[in-house]
């Protein structure tokens, strides 16, 4: 939920989970203890510009997140993340089918490939985009399920 937030740190963009640990003491408490303590007030300023709106409470040497019960609004945003997640690791699948294919074309190029290698390579890559497409789907539904009804 927030490892991935950007902050400003010793010049640098960073995600917290770069500069910080992150646990989850209580099942509504989010606790970011970064390495470094000069890191809380980049870390307090990255959330509150997140688009979580959850409000930071510092005590100096860590950031505590109390994640307030989810309205219908905030389910609703919640869900639109998830999908937003959801097409952004699609994305990053058909990149990686593209560079596999590519290196199996690069093979054939160089003769340490057959034709039929990357055909073969294109139907296998195919059941395997297939498969975690499908596994994608079902852990978006699932999780959709869980968000509407806690």
């Amino acid at each position: 939920m927030v490892e991935d937030i950007p902050v400003e740190y010793m010049g640098s963009r960073l995600r917290i989970k770069e500069v910080a640990s992150i646990t989850t003491p209580e099942p509504r408490v989010i606790l970011i203890q970064p390495w470094d303590p000069a890191a809380v007030p980049a870390i307090e300023k990255g959330i509150r510009e997140s688009s979580l709106g959850l409000n930071p409470a510092n005590d100096g040497h860590a950031i505590r997140l109390t994640i307030p019960p989810l309205t219908e609004e905030r389910r609703k945003e919640f869900i639109k993340v998830l999908h937003q997640k959801m097409e952004e690791s699609r994305i990053r699948l058909r990149q990686v089918r593209e560079d596999v294919l590519k290196k199996v074309q690069n093979e054939v190029k160089a003769k340490t490939a057959r034709e039929d290698d990357l055909f073969r390579a294109k139907e296998e890559l195919q059941k395997i985009m297939d498969d975690l497409n499908k596994k994608i789907d079902e852990m978006v539904k699932k999780k959709e399920q869980e968000l509407m009804n806690s």
